[in-house]
């Protein structure tokens, strides 16, 4: 097969004779079930009347279906259906196949089978477990595809409006059990923090016990000098000059 679209012609050079057949979906559905062998059922051709009779028999197992209770359990889908025969009525009517792609360069390959020469429809014999199993399927197909379920009692499960939190609850159980210990938030710490170097330009760190780690941001630590062991604020920060600063301007 070229990727030029032809078609594949040998089902018309061979004269190939083909039967097109309407079949019910439930007949469609279980042959998706066949085997490996692809064996579904058979097929008999007989005569009554001077008149063709053809008949289809399903395969016993594939006669079961994918049941979800008791009731559907002992459903079977009829083996027997017998063809109810139809004239081509001078139309031309041909059946195609087409396959799968071998690869991007190779479009799908379209071929011809063959001529129908029968038309036919596949029905089931109707008996109690048909009409059974069409009730069923009546049933299915207007079973709404969302339900509405009535509660019993109010959900509560939901979120509900809460004066306090428990996070808000536990942090202030802590704070007075700590008092001083319990972090604050770190930018009220540093607005706490520029506020106390405004009074004073020089702290110890024991005046800052647990501000350690946002005083190595913003300050400087003095290890010598008069104000050794102190700390100060880094000169980004400052509202003031330094001694050092002061001299030098001077």
């Amino acid at each position: 097969m070229s990727d030029k679209g032809e078609v594949n012609l040998t089902g018309v050079k061979q004269s190939k004779g083909v039967w097109l057949v309407k079949v019910p979906k439930y007949l469609s559905q279980q042959w998706d079930r066949a085997t490996e062998k692809g064996e579904v059922g058979k097929i008999t051709i007989g005569k009554k009347q001077g008149k063709s009779v053809v008949s289809f028999k399903l395969n016993q197992e594939l006669t079961g279906l994918d049941a979800q209770g008791e009731k559907e359990a002992s459903l079977c889908v009829p083996r027997d259906h017998p063809f109810n025969m139809q004239s081509v009525g001078g139309q031309t009517l041909a059946v195609f196949s087409q396959s799968d792609k071998v690869s991007v360069f190779v479009a799908d390959e379209i071929s011809l089978e063959g001529m129908v020469v029968h038309r036919a429809e596949c029905r089931p014999v109707v008996n109690d477990n048909y009409m059974k199993l069409k009730k069923q399927q009546t049933k299915e197909s207007t079973k709404p595809q969302r339900l509405s379920q009535q509660l019993e009692r109010a959900v509560t499960s939901v979120f509900k409006p809460v004066a306090n939190h428990t996070f808000n609850l536990e942090y202030e159980k802590k704070k007075k059990s700590e008092g001083k210990m319990v972090r604050g938030d770190r930018q009220m710490v540093l607005d706490l923090l520029f506020s106390a170097f405004e009074r004073h330009q020089y702290y110890n760190i024991k005046d800052l016990t647990y501000l350690k780690e946002i005083m190595r941001e913003i300050g400087t630590y003095n290890s010598k000098g008069a104000h050794k062991s102190t700390w100060e604020l880094k000169s980004e920060y400052r509202h003031y000059q330094s001694a050092d600063e002061e001299t030098e301007t001077t």
